[in-house]
């Protein structure tokens, strides 16, 4: 059986590998055995019984690996298929007994005794006289190996090798043999050892563990144990077979399964305590006071298991083998990479790693469903918030189908094992009903899967969520970034603030939490708010698909996240396994390049820095030793820095490309501002960074490429190659192109979240060191924008402090920077701005006013203190507005479109896009849980940059293009006018232009909140109440126009529409309101209940 054929039941469960009650082989072919060497403990004891043998096994010429067997074992082993053979033809005689029996007539009167010599594996006998000729092995093939002919020690030895080859052979040569149980111990396989997606083989056998958790199928019978270690186990003590990958240590009940006992999948450890200190290592033996008992620990994150063998030896072949897997390649799980991140710098080969953007759910929502309806063998998916009633294509009405429970449902039917993890949330605070979600999701079907964590009680965590979105599947497409699978979030580039009646937002689908939380969400179809009266709020986001490589390494997350789970919260219950993460290469980044150059760039950068750091490639892995898991690239890679050849295609299509993607004296990394360094601990920020700097900075200035006759204004949206879930670039600017990148994944856990064992903070390590390299300009949205200056106490992420410190240094050198701030103009949560149950809306204003414009914390007071009026020219905020109809012949309402999105692009070239907000709560790792991934361009085309040719990478310049087009109104045609960011031109005459245009407009039309003329709650009130009077009703936010607008003419009241004032709206870009409430303190007051919670949960 193919592992695709294993796979596609679930890797997880013993029932795939198991068919009408007979164990599925493991060999598919024979493996190849060699003997390597022939050793012997004592030169001068000739005894064949003592020699030792190394034999490399190898299977279909991707798997290797060797073992050290005694001529003792051989015979073991020996002994143990003649037993095997006695036994199958006792139960075939058996079988020719009861038979007679039966034509006879007396069978069912007759007993007959089965044998109870059973071999102590429990193994199934095969009743099948061929299978039994088949396994039975000569003793003559056998005696070489005890009698090797007399002679020299180099001529016994060299004898002793060829018997053993010649024994080998015999069995290894015959399919029957080679699947039996006994030569499956033998050869220390099972059925995870050949399996491509977890990794080459490593280290297996059977092991006992101490307290082995009651997880799905665990095995409680512990009586074969006795004879195992002799005599010293217990009822704690449990056999099971143990099975090294390189990214983690698995325990089955036994060889021919795959159901797993427990799980350690490898984490960075902590660094070590400094010079002198201790080392720290996944494994370590432990010292017993009986010296017959032979154990060791293996600890990662906060797990830990005592293992114990039968031997001193076979202790220190585990500790070193284990250790051996997760800590000598620097590059591995156990060491922190570049940000601090859990997972490596993936695409700096060509290995497959890409990625497209989506703008809004719409593009996003119809690839999710695309890719679900094409899944083959597994689903993850996690969300803060999950309705199995939405639908992923619209309008409704005609896409039953498209919604989201219907598409598991119609999976799961088909085998699809479907894993869904929720936020539980405190159901005080949050109305998003986690409880129902899992109730009508796991009613699904037997294949869905689902889980909510955190319980609030055990662990002790109120105040924190679980904020990532992702779906994954088949480990082929994951799909990442601020949208959730929930009502709300389907929109459009139009971003339509009424339907009715409806056709594209059913019953609570027609969502605006400004306006008012629903109660309930089981009556799905029932309308929440009033469509003729209340518009629904607009929602801005960007997601972003991934595969290769990214994608197993948020696979490998989620796996992470997913046992951790159940370990605290469903131990004991079988019907949610464990899982296993798959594998790959884990950071080939000396693949292709000259080690000379490496070293020397390294020298380099660590001389400009002014620091040692440590190696973190010191020991490079020899390409042979890495089989399976490289891509299969072309011989003869040359390094970076030498001329490459491109195909007639590639000629066509790009420049081109250097093969470690951006570089030059002027790239994104060229030079480093001379700033203080935020963190003097370098540990897990700096671990990465020699070898990133040095990807970005090796061969000639990307700018000197030879041009290819690609330019900005070319058609963007060109599609990839087609393959599987393949998602093509549409027309309309919502769906990006599939482009082959750099990328890496980050995130935000700690223990609580994850379960690793120390705080990783990648997310907000990547924003800095971003901000900090870049050379033109930094776009940012966010849901939120609460940071801190150096030296705020309060406010502890520091992504405001490296963008002050940018604007400085440009402000020295005289050169054009400029930082766009994209944001939503009021917090998404329940309550008007005076309302007394809006304490929650005017804390999080607080806060965000603080960072932007109030008090001496805030980045614009500093740098106005430092740069005077031109502070606007290096840094500006805004929002998004959009306005329209109820309904046909309804009032014209309007609603701020509300900012989701987390994404920032900085010079065209780098994209970072994920679920993390831009405050405490997502950035310092401790406490929501989030995840993102930063893109690097591959890819590039002619653009300009400050009124300079410039390189602007593929993905990062058309997704910008892409929401500047729609937040900017431009037509296709029209694109090329914002293909510089930073001229005159494009931010002055047309950016900033807009806003304000647009944001009068709507004043005029509007007066709606917010706006820099309301500056206290009491001007506030009077106009509300102003526009309450005259309006007869209006929103929470004074979204409703009057029918005529008034203005004073030659001293006569004029009515205009107001239509002839919004029609000059140009899309639906606006000023952020920087004086709104600002002579206000909007903190909580003592009677107000958000007065006694931490401030820590609004920021």
């Amino acid at each position: 059986m193919s592992s695709e054929k294993l796979i596609s039941k679930g890797a997880v469960h013993s029932d795939s590998f198991r068919q009408c009650g007979e164990m599925v082989p493991i060999f598919e072919e024979l493996p190849v055995a060699t003997i390597v060497s022939v050793s012997r403990p004592d030169t001068g004891d000739i005894s064949p019984m003592l020699l030792s043998y190394t034999i490399e096994f190898q299977y279909k010429q991707q798997f290797k690996w060797r073992l050290l067997k005694k001529a003792s074992q051989v015979l073991y082993l020996h002994f143990a298929l003649k037993k095997r053979a006695i036994i199958e033809e006792f139960h075939e005689k058996q079988e020719q007994v009861k038979e007679w029996l039966h034509s006879i007539g007396i069978a069912d009167q007759t007993a007959v005794v089965e044998d109870d010599d059973e071999p102590d594996d429990g193994a199934v006998p095969l009743h099948n006289e061929d299978s039994v000729r088949n396994r039975n092995v000569p003793s003559r093939a056998a005696l070489p190996i005890i009698r090797p002919a007399l002679g020299g020690q180099q001529s016994i030895s060299d004898l002793a090798k060829v018997a053993m080859q010649g024994y080998l052979n015999h069995f290894l040569g015959n399919m029957d043999l080679v699947n039996c149980r006994e030569v499956c111990k033998f050869l220390e396989v099972s059925q995870l050892s050949f399996l491509q997606e977890y990794g080459p083989k490593l280290k297996e056998g059977y092991v006992m563990v101490k307290h082995l958790p009651k997880f799905s199928g665990a095995n409680s019978d512990v009586a074969s144990c006795a004879g195992f270690c002799l005599g010293y186990c217990s009822n704690n003590w449990q056999k099971v077979w143990a099975v090294l990958k390189p990214g983690f240590l698995a325990l089955l009940d036994d060889p021919f399964d795959t159901e797993l006992l427990d799980i350690i999948v490898f984490n960075a450890l902590p660094p070590s305590k400094g010079n002198g200190g201790s080392e720290n290592y996944l494994a370590s033996q432990i010292k017993e006071r009986n010296p017959l008992r032979y154990t060791f620990r293996v600890a990662s994150g906060n797990q830990s298991l005592r293992i114990r063998t039968t031997s001193n030896a076979k202790v220190k072949d585990w500790v070193t083998a284990i250790n051996d897997a997760g800590l000598r390649p620097h590059e591995g799980w156990c060491h922190p990479h570049r940000f601090g991140s859990f997972a490596p710098p993936r695409g700096l080969t060509d290995d497959g790693s890409q990625a497209q953007w989506f703008i809004d759910g719409e593009a996003a929502f119809e690839a999710i469903a695309s890719s679900i309806e094409g899944a083959k063998s597994e689903i993850f998916i996690t969300g803060w918030w999950l309705c199995p009633e939405l639908y992923l294509r619209r309008p409704f009405s005609s896409n039953s189908s498209s919604r989201l429970d219907a598409l598991l449902e119609a999976k799961a039917k088909q085998g699809v094992q479907i894993y869904i993890l929720l936020y539980k949330e405190v159901s005080l605070a949050l109305k998003i009903n986690s409880s129902y979600s899992k109730k009508k999701l796991s009613n699904i079907h037997e294949n869905v899967r689902v889980m909510r964590y955190p319980d609030r009680f055990p662990t002790g965590i109120y105040l924190w969520s679980h904020h990532e979105k992702l779906v994954i599947v088949d480990y082929q497409i994951c799909y990442i970034g601020g949208l959730d699978l929930c009502f709300g979030r389907y929109d459009t580039v139009e971003h339509k603030v009424g339907d009715c009646p409806p056709s594209v937002w059913p019953g609570k689908d027609y969502y605006n939490p400004r306006e008012s939380e629903p109660n309930s969400w089981e009556d799905v179809m029932k309308d929440e708010l009033e469509r003729e009266k209340v518009p629904r709020m607009p929602w801005h986001d960007v997601h972003c698909a991934l595969w290769g490589p990214p994608c197993r390494d948020i696979a490998r997350h989620f796996v992470q996240r997913w046992n951790h789970a159940k370990r605290n919260k469903a131990p004991n219950e079988q019907a949610l396994p464990l899982l296993m993460p798959q594998h790959h290469m884990v950071i080939p980044h000396y693949m292709g390049r000259s080690r000379e150059i490496d070293i020397e760039k390294r020298k380099v950068e660590e001389t400009q820095n002014g620091i040692q750091r440590e190696n973190s490639f010191s020991s490079l892995t020899p390409l042979e030793n890495i089989p399976l898991l490289l891509p299969q690239e072309a011989d003869g890679l040359e390094p970076p820095g030498v001329d490459q050849k491109l195909s007639a295609q590639q000629m066509h299509h790009y420049p081109v490309d250097q093969p470690n993607g951006i570089s030059g004296s002027v790239s994104l990394s060229s030079r480093k501002p001379k700033v203080e360094a935020l963190d003097p601990d370098t540990q897990m920020n700096g671990l990465m960074d020699d070898l990133y700097s040095m990807d970005l900075e090796i061969g000639t200035n990307i700018n000197s490429v030879a041009q290819s006759g690609l330019t900005a204004s070319n058609e963007w949206s060109e599609s990839s190659e087609e393959s599987d879930h393949a998602v093509a670039a549409d027309d309309c600017g919502q769906t990006g192109p599939r482009t082959a990148c750099k990328c890496q994944v980050i995130r935000s856990v700690s223990q609580w979240s994850a379960g690793t064992s120390q705080t990783e903070e990648s997310i907000h390590n990547a924003y800095c060191s971003l901000i900090e390299k870049a050379e033109h300009f930094v776009y940012i949205e966010n849901q939120f924008f609460i940071s801190g200056l150096s030296g705020d106490e309060t406010i502890q992420n520091r992504i405001l402090e490296v963008l002050y410190r940018r604007i400085v240094l440009a402000h020295k050198e005289q050169k054009c920077f400029r930082v766009i701030v994209v944001m939503p103009l009021l917090p998404g949560f329940q309550g008007g701005v005076d309302d007394y149950g809006a304490a929650t809306v005017r804390a999080i204003m607080h806060w965000q006013y603080r960072t932007i414009s109030w008090e001496k914390y805030s980045i614009l007071h500093k740098l106005e203190v430092l740069l005077g009026p031109k502070t606007h020219d290096y840094i500006s905020f805004y929002g998004l507005r959009t306005y329209g109809k109820l309904f046909e012949g309804g009032p014209l309402s309007t609603s701020q479109v509300y900012v989701h999105s987390k994404v920032m692009i900085v010079d065209d070239r780098v994209a970072l896009i994920g679920s993390s907000n831009i405050n405490d709560r997502s950035l310092l790792g401790s406490r929501d849980s989030e995840i993102g991934v930063v893109i690097e361009d591959k890819e590039f085309l002619e653009s300009s940059m400050a009124g300079q040719p410039w390189k602007a990478g593929k993905f990062s310049y058309s997704l910008r293009c892409s929401l500047w087009s729609e937040h900017l109104g431009l037509h296709a045609g029209e694109i090329n006018q914002i293909s510089d960011p930073v001229s005159d031109s494009t931010y002055t005459e047309l950016w900033l232009a807009t806003a304000k245009e647009n944001s009068i407009i709507y004043q005029d039309v509007f007066s709606c909140i917010p706006n820099d003329s309301i500056n206290s709650r009491a001007a506030l009130r009077e106009s509300m109440a102003f526009w309450k009077e005259k309006l007869g009703h209006t929103t929470i936010d004074l979204g409703i126009a009057p029918k005529k607008l008034e203005s004073r003419e030659n001293g006569e009241i004029k009515e205009t529409d107001p239509m002839e004032r919004l029609k000059h709206i140009r899309g639906h870009l606006v000023s952020f309101p920087l004086e709104f409430m600002n002579q206000e303190d909007l903190r909580p007051v003592f009677n107000e209940s958000e007065f006694y919670t931490s401030p820590q949960v609004f920021m």
